[in-house]
């Protein structure tokens, strides 16, 4: 049986906006969890009508095709033509970051004349 990324990161789910409605209840915080850290919380959302507040509030989306990490000669001897390799290897997954942070994996695609990214992966957010 093949392997799929969710079973290499329990971390991750497939993307499904479909899930999310203005009736889909947010998860509240455990009456524990509030102890535990001793402060108040602020009250969450109930559903996702109330969070519209929110919705034009700008964000950075970058994707990340790999990195590489070099000494300051060798940067200084880069110019025009010079190719720079990276960590990453074709046909694996970029980084997609919200905010500088890591959200999403995803495919590069071409959409008209310009670059694009198919998510095909979504990571959980780690609280606590």
């Amino acid at each position: 049986m093949a392997e799929t990324p969710q079973d290499k990161n329990p971390n991750t789910s497939e993307l499904n906006l479909n899930e999310l409605d203005s009736e889909t209840p947010v998860p509240q915080p455990s009456e524990e969890t509030n102890n535990r850290y001793n402060e108040e919380i602020p009250e969450k959302p109930k559903s996702s009508a109330e969070l519209e507040a929110v919705y034009d509030i700008p964000v950075q989306v970058s994707a990340v095709l790999g990195k590489s990490s070099m000494q300051v000669h060798q940067l200084l001897k880069l110019g025009r033509g010079a190719v720079v390799e990276l960590d990453r290897k074709i046909g694996e997954a970029i980084d997609i970051y919200v905010n500088n942070r890591l959200v999403a994996r995803g495919e590069v695609v071409v959409v008209d004349d310009r670059l694009g990214i198919t998510m095909t992966e979504i990571i959980k957010a780690e609280r606590g």
